[in-house]
């Protein structure tokens, strides 16, 4: 079965005010608990790491070392 882009993971270049959409998708999966962010809601991310976060508490957790 052929999946369409609204079913699979976008791939992201991160930047420090936003993001590019590299690969067509409509979530993208969070670095520390795999959990999928919806493009939409996708608010929290290392420009640094190239990483995406859920939430504000695992992006500090991360960035703080304790993830």
């Amino acid at each position: 079965m052929l999946m369409s882009s609204a079913e699979r993971p976008a791939m992201l270049r991160y930047g420090p005010n936003g993001f590019r959409v590299l690969s067509a998708g409509n979530h993208v999966l969070c670095a520390v608990t795999g959990e999928k962010i919806p493009l939409e809601a996708l608010r929290y991310w290392s420009a640094e790491r190239q990483e995406p976060y859920a939430s504000a508490e695992i992006a500090t957790r991360r960035l703080l070392g304790a993830a």
